[in-house]
């Protein structure tokens, strides 16, 4: 019997969501599942929404802006019509809908933290694409899934390949070492007197992943890889000693976890983010995809090198704020995000994001809360933005 399955997408319109539909007509054309979208949600964009409501039919369909969500609700009327929710909880209602069982939240940043937290309390399997709700709260987050027995199940192509391998090391004695592979960003081989000079423009230009442009700025930085390193911690139970980071520019090993008898497994695959995405929509079954399969005939030799912390100091940032724990990732998370948008529009240099950032983190005025809930969680957020904001004014 194909396997039958409901499910709510939140940020249906970026390059994950899309990838994810593309997922959901090839489940549904091959016969090997049937998925029903319940559920689409986006921040803005009502014309890609429009598109998707009208070809998917979910029941409902969500958008943070209510400009864009009453542009959407006139063009979409008539019998089976989706409901059109608007405003800052609209993302938290779809996480919700009726008639899903999974919650993939791809939206972008700390907006898919209160989401994710309603859909786990829910009971909703959540397929994890978005690393800054485990960045900013993954102790609250885990306790809140392990309370619910809420599976989380990351589509991170990095950690769902530690996933995958994590399966041949059943038992947690078994595991030494998670090793992250990152491509290394479009400047891998720049100076730091080059890395002074990059436009916004350039650091866009990512040589292997096509994704939005917050990621691929944070890739650029190195600050995605220290944002995955502190989600492995939670995702995983692995303390941040044993997470390594190596660069792999050709992006074929998606990671590998080191064993304790020193074998290393390691998860090779195409650099298409479907891949990691069905492999969540239909766990704990695999099922044939519809993707050109990895030649290994034709790669080229795969090289490794460890990450230049002087010249990508993002990275040893996240390890920093790991390592404190309380509100340090939350802010290290938000100063990153603000930063990062700051730079995207001419307002800061690219080297000066990892500056605003340890600012942040050196004047975090929670320092050494423990434990924070979730009201201390936001409130380091909205304070590390201020600052950014501040400092970008100064």
């Amino acid at each position: 019997m194909a396997l039958s399955r409901g499910i709510v997408i939140l940020g249906s319109t970026g390059s994950i969501g899309e990838s994810a539909l593309k997922v959901v007509d090839h489940l549904n054309a091959s016969g090997q599942a049937r998925v029903r979208v319940a559920a689409l949600a986006a921040r803005s964009s009502a014309k890609r929404l429009l598109a998707q409501a009208r070809r998917y039919k979910p029941r409902l369909v969500a958008l943070s802006d209510p400009q864009a969500a009453a542009w959407l609700k006139a063009r979409l009327k008539g019998p089976g019509a989706p409901r059109v929710l608007s405003g800052p909880q609209a993302l938290e209602a779809a996480a919700v809908a009726p008639g899903a069982s999974l919650v993939l939240t791809a939206v972008v940043g700390a907006a898919g933290l209160l989401p994710t937290l309603k859909a786990i309390r829910a009971g909703r399997t959540i397929a994890l694409a978005n690393k800054e709700t485990l960045v900013a709260a993954g102790e609250l987050v885990r306790r809140e899934a392990d309370r619910a027995k809420v599976r989380l199940l990351p589509v991170d192509s990095e950690h769902n390949a530690i996933f995958q391998c994590l399966a041949g090391l059943p038992e947690p004695g078994e595991v030494k070492r998670i090793i992250l592979t990152a491509s290394g960003g479009p400047f891998r081989q720049a100076s730091l007197a080059q890395l002074k000079r990059v436009r916004a423009e350039q650091a866009l230009k990512h040589p292997t992943w096509a994704m939005g442009p917050k990621i691929t700025v944070d890739s650029a930085t190195l600050m995605n890889k220290g944002l995955e390193v502190i989600e492995a911690r939670w995702l995983f139970g692995v303390d941040f000693d044993r997470i390594s980071v190596v660069v792999h520019p050709q992006s074929v090993i998606h990671s590998m976890v080191e064993a304790v008898d020193g074998s290393v497994l390691a998860q090779l695959g195409p650099a298409d983010m479907r891949l990691p995405i069905q492999h969540a929509f239909t766990w704990p079954k695999r099922v044939a995809h519809g993707m050109l399969p990895l030649n290994l005939l034709t790669l080229s030799p795969l090289t490794f090198e460890a990450p230049d912390t002087r010249r990508f100091p993002c990275l040893a940032l996240a390890y920093l704020a790991g390592r404190k724990g309380g509100t340090a990732p939350a802010v290290l998370n938000a100063a990153n995000e603000a930063a990062v948008a700051a730079f995207l529009k001419g307002r800061l240099s690219f080297m000066g994001i990892p500056r605003l950032v340890a600012r942040a983190l050196k004047a975090d005025p929670r320092a050494g809360e423990a434990k924070p809930g979730l009201q201390s969680i936001l409130d380091a957020d909205a304070w590390a933005r201020r600052y950014v904001e501040g400092e970008l004014d100064a």
